[in-house]
């Protein structure tokens, strides 16, 4: 039995779900709905990973016996929200995400949670949590502070047993998995709240003034991102946070709802939550400062 595939079923003996990433990487193995044959698990309708990921061990032996899949653990389906700690890009000056959790904990007067912990390969941490039963908490990116991202609904987060060109993904702290505190929960909910964006219209070409307009070029731009090819996810990504960056600099949109969406756009087409934050950071700045007013546009 191959170390991946013992990590892959020590996963779903705990009751988490899992599904294969591509070997050495990241990314889902899965096939996206671009390319879906609709056959199979997706006869009626296209699955997506958060689906198809499962706990069935002999489901796990077949896929891990046909090539060294990395192991994606779905947070959702698992009842997992995951606090990922990253560290500053490219080796920049400033604190980690670690340290900024510490700081948090400090502020709220509570010690740093001794929960199931691992190391990512970029020297990162991640805290892994029993989600709550209500409410359901979707991923979040900088909310809680610089560095500090979460996965639950909607994410997913590489496994203990994964290696990537940058390093291996390994357990630090083997210890049960504690349930999210109640001062974390009421901080995460607080701002995913602030953060989540309004119900908009049905996705149509954006006028250049209203808020309706500015929250549906938001949902259609954060769609294409979603529906990029893989390697134009980037490019697609840069193109569309400038486009809706206007919409920020006329005051219709708050930044923070901005960055939020594409976030998760981007990380749901496999990108890396650090090359999202650069990008979207370095789209909005540009747009923000190279906006017109809303008389001219």
């Amino acid at each position: 039995m191959s170390v991946l595939l013992r990590h892959a079923l020590a996963a779903a003996e705990r009751g988490w779900h899992i599904f294969p990433l591509r070997p050495g990487t990241k990314r889902p193995a899965l096939h996206g709905e671009t390319r879906c044959p609709r056959t199979g698990a997706c006869a009626g309708r296209h699955v997506k990973w958060e689906n198809r990921a499962a706990t069935d061990p002999e489901r796990i032996t077949r896929a891990w016996t046909q090539a060294p899949f990395n192991i994606g653990l779905a947070t959702g389906p698992s009842r997992l929200v995951v606090v990922d700690l990253d560290m500053p890009k490219d080796g920049a000056a400033g604190p980690t995400g670690a340290e900024v959790f510490a700081t948090l904990c400090e502020r709220a007067s509570q010690p740093v949670p001794n929960t199931f912990r691992v190391g990512t390969a970029s020297g990162g941490q991640h805290l892994y949590f029993t989600a709550p039963d209500a409410p359901r908490l979707g991923n979040s990116a900088g909310l809680l502070g610089e560095l500090v991202d979460t996965r639950a609904w909607g994410g997913y987060v590489v496994a203990s047993g994964s290696v990537t060109p940058s390093g291996a993904y390994a357990v630090l702290d083997n210890v049960p998995v504690l349930p999210l505190p109640g001062w974390l929960l009421e901080a995460l909910t607080a701002r995913q709240e602030r953060a989540r964006p309004r119900t908009a219209a049905p996705l149509a070409v954006p006028g250049v003034s209203g808020s309706r307009a500015a929250r549906a070029a938001l949902e259609r731009e954060c769609a294409n991102v979603e529906a990029a090819p893989a390697k134009q996810a980037n490019n697609t990504l840069n193109r569309s946070a400038f486009l809706v960056g206007r919409f920020v600099a006329w005051g219709d949109l708050d930044r923070a709802v901005v960055e939020e969406a594409f976030q998760g756009a981007g990380e749901a087409r496999g990108l890396t939550a650090a090359e999202c934050r650069a990008t979207i950071r370095s789209a909005l700045d540009s747009s923000i400062r190279k906006a017109r007013p809303r008389e001219a546009a």
